[in-house]
């Protein structure tokens, strides 16, 4: 059985918040010169290529909230855990409402690529009152 370095509460924050800070920079800096048409002349296959590589820090993001699930302790992990469960139940809930809306009422379209700050602006929303894991 191998035993995982004790890393300091301190620490994991301290790391989790500059990969935050680092991958969700580069990805609004991305959009938002695109935004402004950086990249409006890619050919259809430049632009399918650019779209997966803007979705890396999001991917990077997941992986450096798990990296910081992992080295948290047992109660900060289970609160966390239940955040999480609880803000992707409301991302879902919205998600199939809206769509369905779209579907049967004429909603106007939202595009996919909001669902990962849907998903933040729930998780920060449920936070503060989300205080135990039981």
């Amino acid at each position: 059985m191998s035993t995982m370095p004790a890393v300091s509460p301190e620490s994991a924050n301290r790391k989790y918040l500059i990969r935050t800070l680092l991958f969700m920079g580069g990805y609004v800096a991305v959009n938002v010169a695109a935004i402004f048409g950086a990249f409006d002349d890619m050919t259809p296959r430049g632009a399918a290529a650019f779209a997966l590589v803007v979705s890396v820090p999001i991917i990077c993001h997941i992986g450096a909230f798990l990296v910081w699930l992992r080295d948290s302790d047992e109660f900060v992990r289970g609160v966390a855990v239940k955040r999480l469960v609880i803000a992707m139940g409301i991302t879902l809930s919205f998600c199939s409402a809206w769509g369905l809306m779209e579907l049967y009422a004429k909603a106007p379209h939202v595009s996919a690529v909001m669902v990962v700050p849907l998903f933040w602006f729930a998780y920060g929303i449920v936070s503060p009152f989300i205080r135990t894991s039981h």
